[in-house]
């Protein structure tokens, strides 16, 4: 098998910056291609521990605490940030990164981390509306010619005369990912604007199906047969044993029996098997939700029984 595996991460749970930094060095010591995080302000479940940490904050920080590792966001909401503050933003953590920087980028749906931060949470109409018109500005800003301005006459974020900087690293700007099981505004925008369609927390078939839309919307539109990369997200639990099973999942809160039915659960060579089926309907990259970020014994055992199979 080829396919990717990047570590994601869910620090609204609780989780610090050394927190993170520990998990993304041993991924990265281990041989994973990617360490991202996901973009929320609230704990779901649990109390939250030491509190959220901002995502382009700590990705900030460990573009220069890691060299090889790929880093982004699945996702970061639009209705956090402006878009002109965020390309910046994006752009700086990729230059400070050397390259090694994608961003994920969604309409944003949990209402309570907005109502508790005082962000406002538009009805979801306006959310898609927001979102597209982010992603015309950032992608225009980024791949504005050298010396040359950019502006955007749209309806929410009007641009006149932006000098379009930063510029990233990478030629024609950051990745962008996006992702969902929308029918026909997600896909059409992964097509328009996306390096990667992200298919989260499905099943094998149906993440099968979500790849199949987009890439006939991808046909229709014109775009090069394999120029926009496949890519799923799942939990992970591997252990060799029953009890060590047991035990990783109960420390984050999840049914055994469920897990392996909804997630990569079981044996290394169970989650292989499971990997494969992502990667029989067209995934080439998957994402393996750590939610224990303390239990780095399990990052090495995900590394050993697993990736150590698909190199």
């Amino acid at each position: 098998m080829t396919v990717d595996l990047h570590l994601f991460t869910e620090p609204q749970q609780g989780a610090t910056y050394d927190d993170l930094l520990a998990v993304a060095r041993a991924a990265e010591d281990l041989g994973f291609s990617g360490f991202f995080r996901s973009d929320h302000y609230l704990a779901m479940g649990g109390d939250g521990g030491a509190g959220p940490t901002d995502a382009w904050t700590t990705l900030a920080g460990l573009a220069r605490d890691t060299s090889t590792i790929r880093l982004g966001t699945l996702v970061t909401s639009a209705t956090f940030r402006l878009p002109g503050p965020l390309a910046i933003q994006v752009a700086g953590v990729d230059q400070m990164s050397g390259g090694r920087v994608e961003l994920g980028l969604g309409a944003g749906w949990f209402e309570a981390e907005h109502t508790a931060y005082g962000i406002p949470f538009p009805p979801l109409g306006e959310r898609f509306d927001r979102l597209e018109e982010q992603l015309a500005v950032i992608t225009g800003l980024w791949t504005a010619e050298p010396g040359k301005t950019f502006s955007h006459n749209g309806t929410h974020y009007p641009v006149i005369d932006s000098p379009a900087l930063a510029k990233p690293v990478q030629p024609g700007g950051v990745p962008i990912i996006i992702g969902g099981g929308g029918k026909r505004r997600t896909p059409a925008l992964a097509v328009r604007y996306a390096a990667e369609f992200n298919a989260p927390f499905v099943s094998a078939p149906d993440a099968g199906r979500l790849f199949e839309r987009v890439g006939g919307m991808a046909r229709e539109a014109g775009r090069e047969v394999g120029s926009l990369r496949y890519s799923a997200a799942q939990v992970v639990c591997v252990g060799r044993d029953d009890a060590t099973l047991r035990r990783r999942a109960e420390a984050i809160g999840r049914d055994l029996g469920e897990l392996r039915e909804h997630g990569l659960a079981g044996s290394p060579d169970e989650v292989v098997e499971k990997i494969a089926a992502f990667e029989a309907v067209g995934a080439e990259r998957v994402y393996l939700q750590v939610l224990d970020l303390s239990d780095l014994d399990h990052v090495a055992d995900v590394a050993d029984g697993v990736l150590r199979q698909l190199a």
